[in-house]
């Protein structure tokens, strides 16, 4: 079991087109040093940017016992207003060239770190839901297949892409062909499952790509359960959140198959600021304070064993 982190705490976010608010680097290092107390030595963070660098370096430099999933995040390069729900109105074309540019920036930034931090960086994963046909910045299937041959020609580790698991069914065969592995995510509480319907449905997902691409290794890069969200409603609490996370172990560990479980730490600045309990806010392990959660509260962490 891995866990993606990301570490904007409260009065913090990344860059979405008026600057940052970054977590400082005693806030990475206590983060990092409370996922090491919890037995987390895997961890998939999003983009080549500022905090990923200062992650990178950090691990490195205290001798943390922490692989990375390096990502390479992917602005809009195609404006999907028909597709997103909440797009009200086309992307300017001005804005999507802008994006092609910087999209060209973070891709080299990813292939310098995974090139500097090939002791810490196991795998690089160039794009996160980029291509599924409800998101704000979709980039079409055939950039992203040359942005994947671009990293793997210039890395030594495995590329993958992150994607849903029903456009892997459905449309990912010549994606899958370039990959070394296939990333998927399944959310089975986003498609109104209860927590006893959870497990099976998650491997019902993985079946599914697994049939379509029988070919290829995988990996779950995000499956979780949140535990506020108005739009889960009862279904959203502590105590289902660890169950799922403990039937997934017992399934991951069965299969030997690598589970991204999202999220370490809650993080308030996602979703509608007019909607503190929303479910994108909800999904970490730890509260945004970084108190555990029910689930960690009854772990014992490696110092204590």
């Amino acid at each position: 079991m891995a866990v993606a982190y990301s570490g904007f705490r409260e009065g913090q976010y990344p860059d979405r087109g008026n600057g940052a608010v970054n977590p400082s680097p005693d806030e990475i290092l206590e983060d990092l040093n409370i996922l090491v107390a919890h037995d987390f030595n895997l961890i998939r963070l999003y983009d080549s940017g500022e905090n990923s660098r200062l992650t990178l370096e950090l691990i490195r430099r205290h001798q943390l016992p922490i692989k990375v999933m390096l990502g390479i995040w992917l602005d809009a390069e195609f404006s999907n207003h028909e597709g997103c729900p909440w797009l009200d109105e086309p992307i300017p074309e001005s804005q999507l060239a802008a994006n092609t540019s910087r999209n060209a920036a973070e891709l080299l930034r990813g292939i310098k770190l995974a090139q500097n931090f090939e002791d810490i960086v196991v795998a690089v994963n160039v794009g996160n839901e980029a291509l599924v046909d409800w998101n704000d910045h979709m980039v079409p299937v055939n950039k992203v297949i040359a942005y994947v041959r671009l990293v793997k020609d210039a890395i030594d580790q495995p590329v993958t892409v992150a994607e849903n698991y029903a456009w892997w069914i459905r449309d990912g065969a010549a994606l899958a062909a370039e990959v070394d592995f296939v990333g998927v995510h399944t959310y089975p509480a986003w498609e109104g499952k209860t927590i006893d319907e959870a497990l099976a449905y998650t491997l019902e997902n993985i079946e599914g790509v697994r049939s379509a691409l029988p070919d290829k290794p995988l990996a779950i890069l995000e499956a979780g359960w949140a535990t506020v969200a108005v739009e889960f409603g009862d279904r959203a609490n502590e105590a289902n959140q660890a169950r799922y996370y403990r039937e997934l172990e017992t399934w991951a560990r069965s299969t030997n198959t690598t589970v991204f479980f999202f999220e370490a730490f809650d993080e308030p600045w996602k979703g509608d600021p007019d909607v503190p309990l929303g479910a994108e806010k909800h999904w970490g392990l730890f509260n945004v304070d970084r108190t555990p959660k029910q689930l960690l509260q009854r772990l014992p962490s490696a110092n204590a064993r």
